[in-house]
């Protein structure tokens, strides 16, 4: 996986964490994945296809989803009301949203699918058939985790074509 890829969205979250965590986030690991990922807490996947094709995971432990969830709500939030999923969903929408527009502006084209919250079943299955990069951000709510599978499609298969000389 192409670390170009992957930057736009590692920044985008460790900017948008910090501004909702009202602290800066850390990365605590890095960690390559093969196999089926298993969830922490509430995790989110976002799909892409086009040029760029795979998908995201965001994936909160419980208290650091209950702090976005206060944070978007504007009053105090328990780990167990119903907004809290809802919040995941809307956090993975500003990060995506954010890495999108750096990635549009270097010309790729793709389609971005809607967040959908994924129960632990669906996350086993989503990381079985490509390899992930998995980054833990620290947070003093709870860890973070931004699971990534995505690679590049048409344009750079076409690119690596031969070319005739002549």
């Amino acid at each position: 996986m192409k670390m170009d890829l992957i930057q736009p969205f590692i920044g985008s979250l460790d900017t948008v964490l910090a501004e909702m965590m009202r602290e800066p986030a850390k990365i605590a690991d890095l960690a390559m994945e093969e196999d089926g990922y298993r969830k922490k807490g509430l995790a989110a996947e976002v799909m892409f296809k086009g040029q760029i094709e795979g998908r995201i995971v965001l994936d909160m432990e419980p208290q650091a989803a209950a702090k976005v969830a206060s944070y978007l709500a504007g009053a105090e939030v328990d780990p167990g009301e119903s907004i809290v999923p809802e919040a995941v969903c809307e956090l993975a929408n500003m990060v995506i949203g954010n890495a999108v527009t750096q990635l549009n502006d270097r010309g790729f084209q793709f389609k971005v699918y809607p967040p959908a919250l994924l129960t632990e079943e669906q996350c086993a299955k989503a990381g079985q058939d490509s390899e992930a990069t998995i980054l833990c951000f620290e947070t003093p709510h709870g860890n973070v985790y931004l699971n990534i599978a995505m690679h590049y499609h048409a344009r750079r298969s076409r690119e690596r074509a031969p070319m005739s000389v002549g």
